[in-house]
This record gives structure tokens, sequence and C-alpha cells, in this order.
């Protein structure tokens, strides 16, 4: 019969692609209006292949805009191992990856897809493109609701099928038709445009909605199901007619004009000729516009979202699904509540501190202050002001410094003025670190997880540091606790401060280990913790300048008369029978002592005059006087010098000076020679 110039169809991949290497050989132009090979795009391969439907990765190009206009960077595809979905499903991966879109994971099966749907729900895969065959779509989907991988939480992106009902088809699968259908709600549809939906009339003179009434009724006469490739088929016939349309006038065109009379044409001509044709075609059909571009067709690619049963509605606009499972973090910080009501109980101790701190410079001759020490308690003031304001700086975090403020207030309000803290920063600076802790979910029960963390100040070696400090400190306490205990039974006069100083170390040393330790255990709860140092601090303070200040306020205040103390506010640790009989005895001893040796003295100084002849009495009493200083009036005169610091509630009872209990001793009148005598002090209430 007659030489073909052209082939018209082919629907199946794998004879197309052997059918299409030969064009070429053969001078012959393919036009194809069904298969969808990527491989077919190849103009290296197949220079003489053209198809009137567009390729399986012209989906690809759209999909990748669709994916960014809804703001999904994140998709996880689910591809059955056929030639025809594999390679759209690499072309895919390639465009995602020029648009910037993570490939987060790549399931591939032949017939079981429940482990790979499995896996793309164990990482968190929200976004799934999927490409198989309509056939088992009843196995994905029963897989898809046993996951519970649907609803608003997921979408699924489908192959363009018309023939929804093929879904429920369950076959062998534990799941029914209900079951599908839930798991199938909401998924989206992403096929090309198979009819135009543009209300033109195009080179038929028909629009495609007069195109479509008409293939629908004629296919019902005569009793044939619908295909989804019938409107390229029908453009294809118009492609092929413009082409051969073209190729005529062209041959007509050039016999009028030859300078041959015997005109012809060649096989290698005609399909060069048609090549060309093909390569200008250029009009509106029922499937839309009609051109090719390297051999490929440029289609629409329509979307559409299932609700309800065997309805395709265009996709809303509002409420997309997320692509992954956002967490969003949440700093733990301390309650502000919480932090009010700490800084006023601070700015209280610190009140009371400075308070204290006035008395002291106010009062400072009286002998209460002057013989306690004042440098002393000034110093303990200035640290007690300074712990209460690092309480301050304690309550803040990141929210409200930056990251160098952070860590150098962090760095100067807690003891960098130290040596060994400037040490420690000089060889191990410290910086601000994030710890996060488990996701937790909303408890609201919105689609998102809240990562919880805290800020901190450490260094490379913190553990090291930290276990240093806390030995160092350690011994410091301990050995302090251990004075305190061995010295506890001394006897001091009450205004020294030696006795409140032990007792406010008793109280410290328990606070500050159980502090330390509840604060480690408790690290990870910024407000439990914020607590637990705040009440450290502010008792050790508030102890030790009570125990400190109190008992001098009492003194100066209520008077220095210790059995009125006694007496009024039962505050025996000062004025306790057994205290003043104890001094009371080492007084008279110390008078048996200087009265004998006075005595042993006038006897050597008798003994020496009836010795010495041939001296002069007043040679001889300059020379004693220069060796011998215990005479009465230097016994008198010591005795008159060392005895006003003795406390002046005392001595009256052993008939030493006579002193205004009003006034300080250093302001009685001078002291009388004092007769040995013996008094009894009764004390008590």
């Amino acid at each position: 019969g007659p030489k073909p110039v052209m082939i018209f169809g082919g629907v199946c991949s794998s004879v197309t692609s052997i059918l299409a290497q030969s064009l070429e050989g053969w001078n012959l132009v393919q036009l194809s209006f069904a298969v969808t090979a990527p491989s077919l795009a190849n103009k290296r391969r197949f220079p003489n292949f053209f198809r009137t439907v567009p390729s399986g990765i012209a989906v690809n190009v759209a999909l990748v805009r669709f994916l960014r206009h809804y703001g999904w960077s994140r998709v996880g595809t689910l591809t059955q191992r056929e030639q025809r979905f594999t390679e759209v499903q690499r072309d895919l991966s390639r465009h995602l990856k020029v648009a910037n879109i993570q490939l987060a994971e790549a399931e591939s099966f032949f017939e079981a897809p429940c482990d790979c749907v499995k896996k793309l729900k164990d990482n968190d895969v929200r976004i799934v493109i999927a490409h198989f065959d309509v056939s088992l779509a009843a196995k994905v989907f029963c897989c898809v609701y046993n996951l519970s991988m649907y609803g608003q939480k997921y979408q699924w992106i489908l192959p363009g099928w018309t023939q929804a009902r093929l879904w429920t088809n369950t076959g062998s699968t534990n799941c029914t038709v209900e079951n599908i259908l839930t798991a199938i709600e909401g998924s989206i549809s992403a096929d090309i445009e198979t009819l135009s939906t543009r209300n033109i009339r195009g080179i038929s003179g028909r629009t495609p909605q007069e195109y479509e009434k008409e293939y629908d009724e004629r296919r019902q006469l005569k009793r044939l199901d619908a295909n989804k490739f019938h409107g390229f088929a029908y453009d294809g016939t118009w492609v092929i007619a413009k082409v051969l349309t073209r190729v005529m006038e062209t041959v007509r065109y050039r016999e009028r004009y030859s300078i041959h009379r015997n005109f012809t044409v060649t096989e290698q001509e005609v399909g060069q000729m048609i090549l060309e044709a093909m390569d200008k075609i250029n009009f509106f059909g029922v499937t839309g516009h009609v051109m090719f571009q390297k051999g490929e067709r440029m289609a629409n690619v329509k979307f559409a979202q299932y609700q309800g049963t065997e309805h395709f509605l265009r996709l809303p606009r509002d409420k997309p699904t997320k692509d992954r499972t956002h967490v969003y973090p949440h700093r733990k910080r301390i309650s502000i509540f919480l932090y009010g009501i700490v800084a006023f109980l601070t700015f209280l101790g610190i009140f009371t501190a400075c308070s204290f701190l006035v008395f002291s410079v106010k009062h400072r001759k009286h002998w209460a202050i002057s013989m306690s020490r004042p440098f002393m308690n000034s110093l303990i003031i200035l640290g007690a002001v300074l712990s209460y304001s690092s309480i301050f700086f304690m309550g803040l975090d990141g929210s409200a410094l930056g990251l160098y403020v952070y860590v150098y207030d962090m760095c100067t309000e807690k003891k960098c003025y130290n040596v060994s803290i400037i040490c420690l920063q000089i060889l191990d600076p410290l910086r601000r670190t994030v710890k996060e802790y488990h996701i937790e979910a909303d408890p609201h029960g919105q689609d998102f997880f809240i990562q919880p963390f805290t800020e901190r100040c450490e260094n490379t070696y913190m553990g090291f540091w930290m276990a240093a400090f806390y030995v160092y400190k350690g011994i410091l306490l301990l050995s302090t606790c251990f004075l305190a205990w061995t010295t506890c039974h001394m006897n001091i006069p009450a205004i020294n401060d030696s006795r409140s100083i032990r007792y406010s170390v008793f109280v410290s040393a328990p606070v500050i280990l159980i502090g330390t330790c509840a604060s480690m255990l408790w690290q990870d709860q910024p407000n439990v913790q914020f607590c637990i140092v705040t009440l450290v601090i502010i008792t050790c303070c508030c102890s030790t300048l009570c125990m400190v200040f109190i008992p001098k306020i009492i003194i100066i205040r209520m008077g220095p008369d210790p059995a009125f103390l006694s007496r009024r506010f039962h505050l025996t640790q000062w004025c306790t029978s057994g205290y003043v009989t104890d001094m009371r005895q080492n007084i008279l001893s110390s008078l048996d002592i200087l009265l004998s040796a006075n005595l042993n003295l006038k006897r050597h100084i008798k003994e020496v005059r009836s010795f010495l002849h041939v001296h002069s009495f007043t040679s001889l009493l300059h020379l004693l006087d220069r060796f011998f200083f215990f005479f009465p009036h230097r016994i008198q005169r010591r005795l008159s010098l060392q005895l006003p610091i003795l406390h002046h509630a005392y001595l009256p009872s052993i008939g030493g000076v006579d002193s205004s209990p009003l006034n300080s001793p250093f302001e009685s009148r001078q002291h009388m020679p004092m007769p040995r005598t013996y008094g009894v002090l009764v004390t008590g209430l």
C-alpha cells in the first residue's frame, strides 16, 4: 500500500519507546495522545516523537509551584516501583532540590505499602506526594487509615484519578469502604487538564463544553466507558490535519515557483517539512492551547480536593496543613508574681541592713559599739547588702538582656571581683548556653509542640570548676563550724560578738548545705530553684544581722544593767547567775594574787633596810623604786587602770569602782585605794 508519512497513536510506553527510536531511520514522525512517560521527552533519542498529552513531569513543575504557594518546604514521596512512576518521582526530586524544598523521606513499594507509610509517619512527614496505580489505592489508604495519617494534620497529593469509585475496591484489605473513604477525605488531586474550562470556540468550531457533551452522547449510544485521553486524541487529529495541510501548501508553493518543470519532493524533504510544521503548530483545541516546545505539549495542571463521596472541588485557601510538626521554643522563666514577692522581701532586707548601718554610725562612740569592732560590723552589713542585691539579677534572663549583657551581668554580679573568678574567666571564660528539655505537646490540644529551654552561664569545664568551688567553700564552712563549736563554752563579755557570730554560723551552715543540694536537684525548674536560692540568701543574711545588731540595740536602748535586762526581757544569754559568779571569782583571784605579791615585797623591803645600814634611807628608797615597782601606791594605780575595763555592774559588789549605771566605766571618777572586801551579788528575777 501507500507509504505512510506520520504515525498517530501509541498508548503503551514500552512499545512506543521502541518505535520512537526507529522513526528517524524511516523518516517518519509519530504523534501520541496517551503516552506520558518522561523518558520520551529526550529529543536526542527521540527527535521525531511528539505528543498532544503532556508528559508526566509536566505536573511536577506545577506541583512545585503549588507547594511554594502554600508555604510547604518539607515533603515526602510514596512511589510504586514501576517505571512510569519512578521516572516521575526522580524528576520531582530534581525540581524539589532546585526549589529548595526538603525531601524528608522517599519511600517506594511493590505490593505492600504499609511499612513505607509507617516510615513516613515516623519521620514526621505531613505532606505526602504519591505515585501509584489506582488499583493499589485501597491498599495504600487502608494503611493510611490504620496508622491515622489522615485528617487536618496530613495532606495527600495523588495522581489525577477521575474514577474515584475504583478506590472503594477493598479487595484483600482489612478495611471497609467507609474506612478508605475516611482516609481519602481531603486528599488533593494533581493532574493535567484533560478538557479546557475556558468557553472558547476552537479550531473545530466547538467549545470544550459542547465537545464534551457530544462525546458523552456518542459514547453512551455505543455503551462505552470514558477515557481521560479522548480530548488529546481529538486535538491530535487536528494537529495532523494542520501539519499535512501546511506541508501540501509548501509543496504547491515550491512547484509553482520552481525552475524545474518536473518538480519532485523526496521522502527526506517531506519528513523535514513535517518536523518544521509540527514545531509551528499553534491553535486552541478542546484541551486548551495546543503548541509544542521541544516536542512536548504545554498544558495546564488542575488541582482539586476530594470532599465528600466522589466529588472534586477546588482547593480552599484557608487553614492549609502544616508541612511538619512545628516546635515552638519556650523559655522557662521566673514568674513575675514570684519575682515581685522576692523583690519586696529583698528591699526589706536591704532597708534593714542600711538601718543597722545608720544605727552603728550614730552610736559609734558608745561602748557597746566601739568595743565590738565597728569596721567588721560595717563589713558584715556591706556583704549582706551585696548578697541581697544579687537576688535582683538572678531573676533576669535572656529575654530582657542581650547576649553580651547577659554573660557580663551574670559574671559581674556573681563575685567576678574575686581573684579566683577572674582567673577562671581568663582560663575558661563563661558563655551563654541553652539547655533544651523534652518536647511537650500543646496543653490546649493545638497542632504544635513546645520545646522548653533555659539559659545558663557555663564554660567548657563547668563541672570541674563547680566541684573545686564546692570543695573550697565547703572546707571554709566546716572550719568555721568547727571553730564555733570548740569556742562555744568560752566565757567572753557580752559586748563581744563571738557568741552572736557562733549562733549565726550554726544557723547559716545547715541552711547553706540544704539549699545547695536542693538547688542542684531542682535546677530544671527555675521558679523552684529561684525560691530555694533566695530563701538561703535571705535567711543567712537576716539571721546574721539580727544576731549581731539586735543585742546592741537592746543594750543601748534599754540600759546596761544585766539584772534589769534579765528581769525585763529574760535575756539570759548575756546575764546569767553562773556568768556573774565566774566573773566575780576571776576578779577576786586576781586581787588575791596582787595583794600577796604586795605583802611579800613589803617583807623583803624590811629585810633590806635592816641589812644595809651604810646607805641612806633616801637612796635606798630610790633604788628600790627603780628595781621594785610593786609599792602600794603603784598597785593602786594599776588597779585603777585595769578595773575600769570590767563591767561596771560587777565592780561595786567587790568594793571597786563607784560609777553611774547610765555612763560608761571610763567616765567614772578617780578610783581610791581599794581594800580587800568581799560582797555577794544576787541575780535573778
